[in-house]
């Protein structure tokens, strides 16, 4: 896996690679205590797992090789002014414009969709103006673009950190749980503009790996271990970085990705989106600007899930209505990491920048 690269025709994503045997049970239950604990120590995972510390490092280092998982960070919405951008292309430009905007360190995910659209971008900036230029000049000047759409995120209700695999039992999961800030929160308009260029760097250098020991984060950002311990520290209790891990979907029989806009009444949109995030299906919730106040992200076993899970949302909120669903037939990247069409990790672009 290239690690720390930016994207080029070169280091992109290899389609010719063959599938892996799968993710199994065992190493779900890996990934599910990491996705709890992302920087707990071996022996707290393996005590967790009650399986030794030796044994969860060597399953957690051969997914990591093969990229079928990987630990990573980036800023929270707290912080970052973010947009959901809906591309339409034409036909055959769908491959060109998908691979200039997945090298755009400011565009930190590319999905690939069936549906109303050709691509959903999810881009991030220092501040509305920014963004707003960005997008327009980044990839409204694209060749081959029809048209573009923008939604600016407004509530984060629940994302890629909170969502878990749920291979382990609850009384594991609670044995390694660590506090941290609610997800619930407005996104940011001008909040990375206060980060310091040491945290920033703090959080570049997590992105390739969030495991990463404090003497390289030290040294990756030309500050002291102890700097770096606190900086990190300070960072993640007051909810301005998140960690994840993050795996191939598809390997774990998940290969179905559907991303929704949905209305339901203002009145009970707080309650009903809070409700939304904590669903076992649902990977992120967010309210957004638009005609329709609630983008939902939402990962199934296959597109038989899609009757059943809509049949369950007609039932539990009488008043929300579907008014657009977009099947994800690829995801090129997924928060900065470039994934093969098995769903992989083959390499990484870091984000940024977090200024003009």
């Amino acid at each position: 896996m290239n690690e720390g690269v930016r994207y080029s025709p070169e280091s992109g994503t290899d389609h010719s690679m063959p599938p892996g045997f799968g993710i199994s049970e065992q190493d779900l239950a890996v990934i599910d205590a990491l996705q709890v604990a992302p920087r707990a120590p071996w022996s707290r995972i393996g005590q967790a797992l009650d399986i030794d510390a030796t044994t969860a490092a060597r399953r957690w280092e051969r997914l990591r090789a093969d990229g079928s998982a990987w630990l990573t960070a980036y800023v929270s919405a707290r912080v970052a002014t973010v947009g959901f951008v809906e591309v339409r292309c034409r036909p055959k430009f769908i491959d060109q414009v998908s691979a200039a905007a997945a090298a755009l360190p400011w565009v930190f995910s590319v999905d690939e969709t069936a549906g109303d659209f050709d691509l959903m971008l999810s881009v991030g900036a220092a501040d509305l103006s920014t963004l707003g230029r960005w997008v327009r000049d980044g990839i409204g000047g694209l060749r081959g673009i029809r048209s573009t759409r923008m939604r600016l995120g407004i509530t984060l209700y629940g994302e890629g950190s909170d969502w878990r695999v749920r291979a382990i039992e609850p009384a594991q999961r609670a044995e390694l749980s660590e506090p941290r800030v609610p997800s619930r929160t407005a996104y940011g308009t001008h909040g990375l503009s206060q980060l310091s260029l040491e945290d920033q760097t703090l959080v570049t250098a997590l992105h390739g790996d969030a495991r990463m020991g404090y003497t390289a984060l030290g040294e990756a950002a030309g500050i002291s271990e102890h700097t770096a311990r606190r900086r990190l520290h300070r960072m993640l209790r007051d909810g301005v970085v998140l960690l994840r891990c993050d795996f191939a979907y598809p390997q774990a029989g998940l290969p179905t990705m559907v991303i929704y806009r949905i209305s339901v009444p203002q009145a009970q949109l707080v309650t009903t989106a809070a409700e939304l995030a904590r669903m076992e299906q649902v990977r992120m919730c967010a309210s957004v600007s638009g005609q329709h106040n609630l983008q939902v992200q939402v990962l199934l076993h296959g597109l038989g899930g899609v009757d059943p899970f809509e049949a369950v949302l007609a039932e539990r909120f009488p008043d929300l209505e579907v008014k657009d669903r977009a099947v994800v037939l690829h995801t090129p990247k997924r928060m900065g990491w470039l994934l093969d069409q098995h769903g992989r990790a083959v390499g990484r672009v870091p984000l940024g920048p977090y200024q003009p």
